[in-house]
């Protein structure tokens, strides 16, 4: 809560009539109680004004105070009994004094109810005798009479009501005394202390939080009430708050009623839901591991029926898969179902393309799940939350009923950590025992007469399965989309050398896959026999063809492929921290740090004579001498002086060894 001064939310202002029938923690019970507090406290300070308290504008004038002036408590107490979208005091239209009153009354305990209907019965009585004709004085002495009230009190009784609509006199017949001695002092720093200390999700008890504070009060100097104020002050706390701040969120929302949902919208498979529950039984599996088994079930949201249900160590897509099949086999193909956000719900394999998922990226070649290419609408529920999945219901009666089966004697963990039974541990069911006792069971739990449910009225889940089942057209699944529930999904890129899958170490070929080679695509396949054909599909959905195994390299199931690719990337990791520990350098800065050769610039050449083709014998002509040479050198530099600029230049080269022919 904010403390004076601060701003509020939105800014509330009270007259002290207001306030004193609010009865607020820490505020008087009387407009004049609440006068003497508001001068006494400061809060009708003239240099105040406008942000404490300011002049009334209306009937009657009067002042106004603020709301933030107020102790935390009382705040907390106004802002719980006013709706968000209500108006502000100030902008209510008036209906009078009246209605205040009547507003106010309604407030009060039923024991001062009580008190102002006999009260208007007395005045009712001396009504009733004076239009018989008796006098005003007799009617008021008869009625003092026989009620055993004093003359005095009638006539302050009927003060309290002059000038008041007869419709209105029992509000206004309420005792509107100040309710005792004045609040104790409460500094109003001390007040928030106290109730921040309250509200900590630590939970800190009552009297510790009084302890600690008065050993505050004790060095700040505040004024401290009785405990026994103090309690008064926490209780007058909203609940919700309270809730909020010391149990969390989650409490708050278990603090609200669950909704009742009418099952009877729907028909008999038109919507389903479906969720994960581990079974509180050591069993004993066929490896020889000894573990409690995963379940997923899919559930019949109108009826309540089991519809389907598998059994794993651990929950995964592969689970989800087989059991949703299940129900499509069986029964045919579901219109919506609710689904919990787990990650074996949410995976692409089961749900990619639906565009309202919670988990993963949602790209747009990403592959469609099962549940989208069969056309089922899935909607999410709130996780942790078991009051959105009617299954959660069943999973509890198998907690309480079917674990507890004596078949499983021994074998029982009981539903959490402190309700082991005495034999805990001493047993292991075989798989094979334990997947005959719970289908039996669920069997039972679906056929048991005496459901309760408004749909079900006393039938069974079969029985009002199968009667709306029979009445509804239902959508089954071609030998197409067998393939998609049967067979997993999985994006993968067809080689552009020669049309090869390659998928988890193992390789696929048929001819017909170089006609989309290097292209992505979809492949559908059983898990557990990777030694079969692969279903290819376009990522548009089209059914492509079978690619047949080619050069299988041993792997028979996904478990020995996925350890096979983990093993993978475990050498890929642990090579590339070995690079990283021995600091190598890479390509690019080998290539950088090579040294560069420039070539030597050609020597300066002094000399620069025509080019003369070589004709015959004139190659092995005897050679000039020196003084030739340098006088047949200066002749040729000189006609290149007096040749003209315009007529074209004579190509000439540069010979280290010059052959002279005879001038």
């Amino acid at each position: 809560m904010p403390r004076d001064g601060e701003a509020m939310p939105t800014d509330l202002w009270f007259s002290a009539a207001e306030l004193a029938a609010a009865r607020l923690p820490g505020v008087p019970n009387t407009a004049r109680g609440v006068t003497f507090t508001a001068e006494r406290l400061g809060w009708a300070a003239p240099e105040r004004e406008g942000s404490a308290w300011r002049q009334r504008v209306g009937r009657g004038g009067g002042v106004e105070y603020s709301i933030r002036v107020l102790p935390l408590a009382a705040q907390a107490r106004l802002l719980a009994h006013i709706p968000a979208d209500e108006p502000a005091p100030e902008a209510r239209s008036t209906t009078g004094v009246a209605a205040e009153r009547w507003a106010w009354f309604d407030r009060q305990p039923e024991k001062l109810k009580q008190r102002c209907r006999e009260r208007l019965d007395a005045l009712a009585q001396i009504e009733r005798l004076v239009r018989e004709g008796a006098s005003r004085t007799y009617a008021m002495e008869t009625t003092a009479n026989e009620r055993g009230l004093k003359l005095k009190t009638l006539y302050e009784w009927k003060k309290l009501v002059r000038d008041v609509a007869r419709a209105d006199w029992l509000p206004f017949l309420a005792p509107m005394h100040g309710g005792g001695r004045p609040e104790a002092e409460f500094t109003a720093e001390a007040q928030n202390w106290l109730i921040s200390l309250y509200l900590q999700n630590s939970r800190l008890p009552f009297e510790e939080c009084c302890r600690q504070l008065r050993e505050k009060a004790a060095i700040e100097g505040w004024t401290i009430p009785s405990n026994r104020t103090l309690l008064r002050l926490v209780r007058a706390l909203p609940r919700t708050m309270v809730i909020k701040e010391r149990e969390g969120e989650e409490a708050l929302k278990r603090s609200l009623p669950p909704l009742k949902r009418d099952r009877g919208v729907f028909g008999a498979l038109e919507a389903v839901n479906g969720d994960g529950h581990i079974w509180d039984v050591f069993v004993a599996w066929p490896d020889g591991t000894v573990s409690r088994p995963n379940m997923v079930a899919f559930q019949d949201v109108f009826s309540g029926k089991i519809l389907s249900w598998r059994v794993d160590t651990t929950l995964s897509w592969h689970l989800v898969r087989l059991a949703f099949g299940d129900v499509v086999e069986n029964y045919g193909i579901p219109e919506h179902c609710w689904l919990d956000n787990g990650r074996e719900f949410a995976a692409k394999k089961i749900t990619g393309g639906q565009k309202n998922r919670f988990r993963f990226k949602i790209r747009d070649d990403e592959p469609l799940g099962l549940m989208t290419q069969l056309g089922v609408e899935v909607h999410w529920t709130q996780p942790f939350w078991g009051q959105s999945k009617p299954i959660e219901r069943a999973f509890g009666d198998f907690s309480r009923n079917i674990a507890r089966h004596p078949a499983f004697d021994g074998a029982y963990t009981g539903s959490k950590v402190t309700a082991k039974p005495a034999n805990y541990g001493t047993k292991a069911v075989p798989l094979d025992t334990f997947l005959r006792v719970i289908g039996s069971r669920i069997a039972e739990h679906n056929a048991r007469l005496g459901r309760r449910s408004p749909t079900c009225n006393g039938q069974s889940f079969d029985q009002v399965f199968e009667a709306s089942y029979a009445a509804r057209p239902i959508r089954r699944a071609t030998e197409e989309q067998r393939r998609l529930w049967l067979l997993a999904a999985e994006g993968v890129t067809i080689r552009a050398t020669d049309g090869r899958i390659v998928f988890m170490g193992n390789e696929y070929w048929s001819s017909w896959l170089l006609q989309h080679a290097g292209r992505k695509a979809i492949i559908r396949f059983d898990p557990l026999f990777l030694d079969q054909a692969l279903h290819v599909y376009a990522l548009d959905g089209r059914y492509l063809g079978a690619a047949e195994p080619w050069l299988m390299v041993g792997f028979n199931s996904v478990e020995a492929a996925q350890k096979k690719a983990r093993l993978t990337r475990e050498m890929m990791r642990l090579a590339r921290r070995q690079r990283e520990v021995m600091d190598l350098r890479d390509a690019a800065e080998l290539a950088a740090g090579q040294p560069d050769f420039i070539p030597p610039a050609p020597p300066e050449t002094k000399l620069i004579r025509p080019f003369f083709p070589v004709h015959g014998n004139a190659a092995v002509a005897a050679q000039p001498s020196a003084a030739e040479r340098v006088r047949d050198e200066e002749r040729v530099l000189r006609a290149a002086r007096e040749q003209p600029q315009s007529q074209p230049r004579q190509e000439w080269q540069v010979f280290e060894n010059p052959r002279w022919d005879d001038d």
